[in-house]
This record gives structure tokens, sequence and C-alpha cells, in this order.
């Protein structure tokens, strides 16, 4: 069914509003380490006050069954994979300026359909691998191979991470067939702050308010980035709304240039178009296969 133009435009309001709170969210994890935390510290912050808006969001809807799960252990794995991303993504902030790091980790979706086709035996046809290894060239323009711009142990973490949240996007297919959003979320959040507090007591440590305020935001952004795009499904179609995700990476340039100085280079510029583009034209061939399942599979 057709959503009216007006609860469209809501749907993208609010995933651009998203993905400004993600983009500010890495701004955030760059500032801690400025600031002297560790990775620990920041990926603990961003649970623990990420906590609130969710228990906000939840309330207000009033879903008293949102622990009730068919899958615990699907839940522990995929929080597993999750947080080990999210560690993954943060580090790679500690090694690399955010417009690049961001733009890495827009390969995800490619990875994902590498994975769709390895691990589930999805058929893949010639339009969608020819735009992965399109955008695999993109990540290779951002990385400079030949150069040394960048640190490699950033690069590979980056990569890595993309590669993780590609994961993570094939395992809430998964899941998401038996549970509902609130209750994926809850379990994540839950079981990745309980994982993360039983290294606190060895890396974490006291800081100024200054620092404290970062740990705030970190927190606040992340969670509220997570409702907005959450709630932006609700008013708009997928394909209506992810385009919009890629003004993540315009925050991550402006808040490089004003917070730390950054710059990005011209090949950073290419690569982030050629990512984008083979993001944009993989998202428009699963429009398109949906259409033609739908069409092919009429409902009884």
């Amino acid at each position: 069914m057709d959503r009216p133009p007006q609860r469209r435009l809501l749907g993208i309001a609010l995933r651009i509003g998203a993905a400004s709170c993600f983009g500010c969210m890495g701004g955030m994890i760059k500032l801690g380490y400025q600031a002297g935390a560790g990775t620990t510290e920041l990926a603990f912050y961003r649970f623990l006050f990420g906590l609130v808006p969710l228990l906000a969001w939840i309330g207000s809807t009033g879903n008293r069954s949102v622990w009730r799960t068919q899958r615990p252990t699907a839940h522990v794995w995929r929080a597993i994979l999750g947080l080990t991303t999210m560690v993954l993504t943060f580090s790679a902030l500690s090694y690399l300026p955010l417009a690049e790091a961001t733009t890495i980790a827009f390969a995800a979706p490619l990875f994902a359909v590498i994975l769709s086709a390895v691990a589930l035996k999805e058929q893949v046809g010639r339009h969608r691998w020819s735009a992965v290894a399109l955008g695999l060239l993109g990540v290779l323009l951002v990385m400079q191979p030949h150069g040394a711009r960048f640190p490699p142990l950033g690069l590979a973490l980056a990569v890595t991470a993309a590669l993780g949240v590609g994961a993570v996007t094939i395992t809430l297919r998964q899941i998401g067939r038996t549970e509902g959003t609130q209750t994926i979320v809850l379990w994540f959040t839950c079981l990745s702050l309980l994982g993360v507090g039983l290294f606190m007591p060895f890396y974490g440590h006291g800081h100024e308010g200054r620092t404290w305020l970062i740990f705030l935001a970190l927190g606040g952004f992340g969670g509220l980035g997570q409702l907005l795009m959450t709630a932006s499904l609700r008013y708009a179609p997928v394909s209506a709304v992810v385009p919009f995700d890629y003004v993540q990476l315009l925050w991550a340039v402006l808040l490089g240039w004003l917070l730390f100085g950054d710059r990005p280079a011209t090949t950073t510029w290419a690569g982030a178009a050629v990512i984008v583009a083979s993001g944009l034209y993989t998202l428009y061939r699963e429009h398109v296969l949906g259409r033609e399942k739908a069409r092919l599979d009429p409902p009884l």
C-alpha cells in the first residue's frame, strides 16, 4: 500500500535526523579518544546513556512483551557480532580521519550482498555483482593502497568493521523473521552493556567534566539515532529513506573539518562518490527484484 506524500516526507526527515545523529556520534568518538578515553569506555557509555532514549521509546509504546523472545541464543550471537563490530568501528576512528572512516563504513551493504550469496546461498545477479565490484573499487580509492597517507592498521580495522556490519545485516534479516524491532534492539543493548561492563573495572578510570559530557552526547546521539532510524520505516519504505543515510558522510566531512581540521583528499571524494553510486544502484536492484517477486507471487 502506497503511503501518502506527507508520511513519506516525515519518514525522510526522520532518516536525515538519524544520519545526522550517527554523524555526530562519530565526532564524539574521536573527541573521546582525544580526551584520553579508551575503546572499552566509549563502548560502555555508548550503551549506558543510549539505554535512556531506548527505554523511553519502549515505554511510550506500552510494549509489555518486549523482553520475550523465541531465540535467546540468536540474540547472544547477534550481540557478540554487533559488539565486536562496534569495537572495530570505534578503533578505526582512533586511527583515521572521520570522513575516511565513515566512507569505508558505507561499503557495508556491499559486503552484505557478498555474504548473502556465500552464507545464505541467495541468487545474486550480474547487476548487483557489478555494483559490488564498483563499490570495492571506491574503497580502494579511499584507502590509497600505494600511498602512505593513512595507517595500515586503521584501514584494516575500518574494512573489517564494514565486513562486520554486513554480517550483522544478514543476522538481523534472520532474527527479524520472528523477533520485533524493540526486542532486537533491547536485547542487543543490554547484552552488550553487560559484556563491556565486565571489562570496565580493568579499563575504566576517572575523567574531567568535559569528557563526561562527551560520553553523555555519545550515548544520546547513538540512542536517538537508533530510534529515528527505526521510526523512519513506519512512515516511508526502505527504498525511499535509505539513500538519505549518506547524509552521515556530509556530517563526517563537516565535523572532521570543524573539530579536527581534516580536509578529505581528492581520492576520498572520488571513492565516496563511487561507493555511494554503487550502494544506491544495489538498493535500486533490490527494489526492482522485490517488485518482480511480488508480481510473480501475488497474495492469496
